[in-house]
């Protein structure tokens, strides 16, 4: 699966992106929201790539390698995965994610790469509801996926923290 936008390729993740998922899940500020402590050993990123492969086979979807055209580099990972596990009493939903290293940060690319990915779940796997979590403290987060046109539904709790529960609607997405 591949999916260009002006500036961005969404791929699979590759056993290739190994160096530069470590260096940015390894990276306190990247991890400071996401519940997890950064990773210290690139074994843990090498099973977080088998783990993703694994979705895709399992469930037809997981988070993409977002890379820029301009140089080819990977800064980070987005797109739609398949929620297994209960969250927030939802499960068997598909959940927008997005993390990047802090040197793609601001550049627009959660959005960029979030739109597309909306995209592909409403026309191509025909969702009417995509949902997307982020820490109460997020605020860059949070202002993404307002602007990605989610709702904030409800809350939750983490052991770190409240997480605010969004959704957006095939009816009310309009890009």
């Amino acid at each position: 699966m591949r999916i260009e936008t002006k500036r961005l390729i969404l791929r699979k993740l590759e056993e290739s992106d190994l160096e530069r998922l470590f260096k940015m899940d390894s990276d306190p500020e990247v991890m400071k929201y996401i519940g997890v402590p950064p990773v210290t050993d690139k074994r843990e990123s090498e099973e977080m790539i088998k783990m993703i492969q694994k979705q895709y086979e399992e469930n037809g979807v997981g988070r993409l390698a977002v890379v820029e055209k301009e140089t080819g580099t990977m800064v980070g990972w987005s797109g739609l995965k398949l929620i297994t596990k209960e969250v927030n009493g939802y499960q068997n939903v598909l959940e927008l994610g997005y993390r990047f290293v802090q040197e793609a940060w601001g550049k627009g690319y959660a959005v960029e790469s979030g739109i597309a990915s909306l995209d592909y779940g409403f026309n191509e796997l025909k969702a009417d509801t995509i949902y997307a979590y982020a820490h109460s403290e997020h605020d860059a987060s949070n202002y993404i996926l307002r602007k990605l046109g989610f709702e904030k539904t409800g809350e939750f709790e983490e052991p770190d923290g409240i997480c605010f529960w969004y959704e957006v609607n095939r009816e009310k997405y309009v890009q």
